[in-house]
C-alpha cells in the first residue's frame, strides 16, 4: 500500500519566483495520476519536490504517512523515468536495467531473474544482449521502464517520457505504459504536457496553471465539466468553440444570443443565466451538419465553411462565427501552451481579425460542407457550457 500526499506543497525560488503554490492532493495506493499543464505550471517542479531532487519551500510531501521532506531521493524508495532514456551506451539491455541493483549489491541470481521478469512485461526478452545503439526509440523506452521496475519501488514518477518519440511510437508507448502500470498496480505521478496522453493515461488528471493546481478530476469530468475557461480550452482536441452572448429569456425559454445568432437554450441550462452576459463554449463534436438530423431552427447555426479537413472517419469544417471572441487570459493561455508569453500576440491578431470568432466542428463524414458554401449546423443544446465572463469559473 503506497499512498502519496502532497499537502500544500509549495516552491519558491531565491529569485523571489513561485513555482508551486499551495498544491494539495491525495495520491491512493496504485493509482495512476498525471501533472498536465503549460511550461512553466509547475508540474515537473512539483514531481521533482515528490523525488527529493528539489528542496521544498513550505507544505508537506508524505508517503505511506511519512513526511519525507529531508529525506534523500535514495531513501525514499521511488524510480524515476526521465524524458531522455539516460542509457549506458556500453553495457547491453540487462545490463543496463539491473545496474542500480547490482550497485545496491543484490545477488546476481537475484538481478537476473528480476531482468528476465521485467524484460518478458516490457516484451524485451529478445532484446537483452542488444546495447542502446542497436535499439528503437521505442525498446530504448522500454529498458528504461525496466530498469524502474526490477527496483520494485513504491512509486513511479515519470517525467515526460515520451516526448523524444515519433507521434506513432507515442501512441503505442503510452498505451504500453498504461498497462504495465496497472499490470504492476505501482503507484504512479505522471507529468505530461500533452492533454491526449493525460486523458488516456490517468486514473486522474490534474490541471495546473501558474503554479496553481485548477482542478484533478477523472478525465471525462476533466472534459464533461471544467471548472474554469482554462481547464475547458485546454482539454479537448480540437478545443472548445467559445463565444461571447447574452442570455434572454422569452415565453419561459432562455437564448443566447452572438452576433446575428439566436440559439434556444435546453432545459439544461442553468438556473439565473437571464440577463447576463456570458462566454459560451460548444464542443466540436456538438455541432453536426443540420441535412444529416432531424432539429429545430431555432437550435441552428448558418456559416460558410472556409476549410474542409477530411479525416476519413469524420471530417473537421473550420468557420467564422459572427460575434464577439473570449479573450481573457484564460483562453489564450490554453492556446499557446508551449509559449505562454505569446497570449498577447494572440490577443493582438484576433481583434485584428476583424471576421469573427474562428470555430470548428467535428461532422459525420457523410456532411455535405465543402469549403466556400453555406453551411447549416444543428447544436447539442444540451451540452453547452457556461462560464462567468468576468472569473472565468463555470456556471452549473
Amino acid at each position: 500500500m503506497t499512498e502519496i500526499v502532497l499537502d500544500r506543497l509549495t516552491k519558491v525560488y531565491p529569485d523571489g519566483t513561485l513555482a508551486v503554490n499551495e498544491l494539495s492532493i491525495e495520491i491512493a495506493d496504485a493509482e495512476f495520476v498525471v501533472f498536465v499543464g503549460p511550461s512553466g505550471c509547475g508540474k515537473t517542479t512539483a514531481l521533482r519536490m515528490v523525488a527529493g531532487l528539489e528542496p521544498i519551500t513550505g507544505g508537506e510531501v508524505r508517503i505511506d504517512g511519512i513526511i519525507v521532506n529531508d529525506l534523500p531521493p535514495k531513501d525514499r524508495d521511488i524510480a524515476m523515468v526521465f524524458q531522455n532514456y539516460a542509457l549506458y551506451p556500453h553495457m547491453n539491455t540487462a545490463k543496463n536495467m539491473g545496474f542500480a541493483l547490482k550497485m545496491r549489491g543484490v545477488p546476481k541470481d537475484e538481478i537476473d531473474r528480476r531482468v528476465k521478469d521485467a524484460a518478458h512485461t516490457l516484451g524485451l526478452t529478445e532484446s537483452l544482449h542488444k546495447k542502446p545503439r542497436t535499439l528503437s526509440g521505442g525498446q530504448r523506452q522500454r529498458v528504461a521502464m525496466g530498469r524502474a521496475i526490477v527496483r520494485n519501488p513504491q512509486a513511479f514518477l515519470m517525467d515526460e517520457p515520451l516526448s523524444n518519440l515519433d507521434a506513432k511510437l507515442r501512441v503505442e508507448m503510452r498505451a504500453e505504459i498504461a498497462r504495465i502500470q496497472r499490470d504492476l498496480a505501482v503507484t504512479t505521478i505522471y507529468v505530461t504536457h500533452d492533454q491526449v496522453e493525460a486523458m488516456t493515461m490517468g486514473d486522474r488528471v490534474a490541471v495546473m496553471r501558474n503554479a496553481v493546481l485548477q482542478q484533478i478530476d477523472a478525465p471525462d469530468v476533466l472534459y464533461a465539466k471544467p471548472v474554469n475557461l482554462f481547464v475547458a480550452e485546454f482539454i479537448g482536441s480540437p478545443a472548445m468553440n467559445l463565444v461571447m452572448a447574452e442570455i434572454s429569456s422569452s415565453d419561459g425559454e432562455l437564448y443566447a444570443h452572438f452576433g446575428d445568432t439566436r440559439l434556444r437554450l435546453g432545459a439544461s441550462a442553468p438556473a439565473g443565466l437571464a440577463g447576463r452576459t456570458v462566454a459560451l463554449g460548444i464542443r466540436p463534436e456538438d455541432m453536426e451538419d443540420a441535412s444529416l438530423q432531424e432539429s429545430p431552427e431555432d437550435r441552428r447555426l448558418t456559416v460558410v465553411c472556409d476549410i474542409r479537413e477530411d479525416m476519413g472517419h469524420e471530417v473537421f469544417a473550420h468557420f467564422n462565427v459572427a460575434g464577439e471572441p473570449v479573450t481573457t487570459s484564460d483562453v489564450l493561455e490554453a492556446h499557446t501552451i508551449d509559449r505562454p508569453e505569446d497570449a498577447e500576440a494572440r490577443l493582438a491578431s484576433m481583434r485584428a481579425r476583424g471576421s469573427g470568432v474562428p470555430f470548428v466542428g467535428r461532422l459525420d463524414r457523410a456532411t455535405r460542407a465543402r469549403e466556400g458554401e453555406s453551411l447549416e449546423l444543428a447544436i447539442d443544446v444540451d451540452r453547452l457550457h457556461y462560464f462567468d465572463a468576468d472569473t472565468g469559473l463555470a456556471i452549473y
